[in-house]
């Protein structure tokens, strides 16, 4: 009886297992369903402008911390990017602190470019997205890299991590050498040629086997890898130091172009991708942001209607693209990388209702009135 007892509960627990099986595909009434719920129609407008053309903004990242909100966004400067620190009251209105990661005037694998994307930030959807902490340390990934210029050279992703308040100006530290790179023995076909963005959540349900996932661009080619897509892959960790990849394929994976700069959030029993795609379809510009849907953090349906942002004003008109969605007070907020056909390159806001309407063109600080 004992024996027979033994078999039926594991018997059981392979049918319990089998029956908590994760499907693979989103539904398109799900996916029509999310697009309703994210979608912002209106666009604010230019919320962090340039000091001039020299710099340019990209990339924000927003959280919640001590009562106030927090930016985290880079900047290129025509020798590299540093990783700077914003905060605002109301999410509309940004004052800039300063630099969180600068260049170091040194040999290291990183010294000419720092752009950070802070880890761990609370992804449900309409609470507040705070920071949190693993091994009493807040977290940040980077791609860095020791060449000049736009992007260039051999840029490999790390991590830099602070003991204190993220939300104040200091330094944060960083481990020493790069935690993926395209020169390591294990670089698969798509990420064999350099890295970019990466952004780091806890899969909570250990859906990949694994505390910490790690979506990030990369470029890469079976054949010649300097003139392969960028895609977004997954790698993960359970110490958020040592990463590995998952899988054999990139998880978003559009064969030309650009798809990249992933921001999870989880609305309901859904998590969503936020990305964006790049393409030059017979030498047109084809530039916007969209989202992808899964119930397993590894496979992902992307949605196939209108795309939640796009160019359309004077201050967007070249590129609007790379997104930070959150939601707070009933209301969405979408942050997005602006460009216009001058090259100006700042961050925009587009919202789910309508907060007063802005279309001001690239100026400095003083003269567009946004601070």
């Amino acid at each position: 009886m004992k024996l027979l007892s033994v078999i039926l509960i594991f018997v059981a627990a392979v049918s319990c297992t089998i029956d908590k099986k994760l499907p693979e595909v989103v539904p398109i009434e799900k996916m029509q369903a999310i697009y309703d719920e994210v979608k912002t129609p209106y666009k604010y407008g230019l919320i962090m402008v340039p000091d001039s053309n020299k710099y340019k903004m990209d990339c924000p990242t927003i959280f919640r911390k001590d009562e106030k909100w927090v930016m985290t966004y880079i900047v290129f400067d025509g020798r590299g990017y540093e990783t700077w620190l914003a905060e605002s009251e109301n999410l509309l209105n940004w004052e800039t602190q300063g630099k969180i990661m600068q260049f170091s005037d040194t040999t290291d694998w990183d010294a000419n470019q720092k752009a950070g994307y802070p880890s761990l930030i609370d992804y449900n959807w309409g609470e507040s997205p705070v920071i949190n902490q693993f091994n009493e340390k807040y977290w940040m990934s980077y791609f860095g890299g020791n060449s000049r210029g736009y992007e260039k050279g051999l840029l490999s992703i790390s991590m830099a991590f602070t003991n204190e308040n993220p939300a104040t100006m200091h330094e944060w530290q960083r481990v020493e050498k790069p935690v993926l790179t395209s020169r390591d023995a294990d670089a698969r076909w798509y990420d064999n040629s350099t890295m970019y963005k990466s952004f780091v959540i806890e899969d909570k349900e250990r859906l990949t086997g694994h505390q910490f996932v790690m979506y990030y661009n990369a470029r890469g080619d079976s054949i010649n890898p300097d003139r392969g897509a960028e895609r977004i892959s997954m790698a993960v960790s359970d110490d958020m130091v040592n990463w590995k990849r998952f899988g054999n394929q990139p998880v978003v994976n559009h064969h030309k172009g650009i798809s990249g700069d992933a921001v999870i959030q989880k609305i309901d029993d859904v998590y969503v991708m936020f990305f964006f795609r790049a393409n030059w379809p017979d030498g047109k510009t084809v530039v916007y942001n969209s989202f992808y849907a899964s119930y397993d953090l590894v496979n992902w349906t992307q949605w196939q209607g209108a795309h939640l942002i796009e160019p359309s004003e004077p201050f967007d008109n070249l590129f609007a693209h790379k997104a930070y969605v959150i939601k707070h007070d009933g209301v969405v907020y979408h942050f997005y990388n602006a460009v216009d056909k001058l090259g100006n390159r700042g961050i925009a806001l587009a919202t789910s209702k309508d907060l007063s309407k802005s279309t001001v063109e690239f100026k400095s600080k003083k003269e567009s009135g946004i601070k």
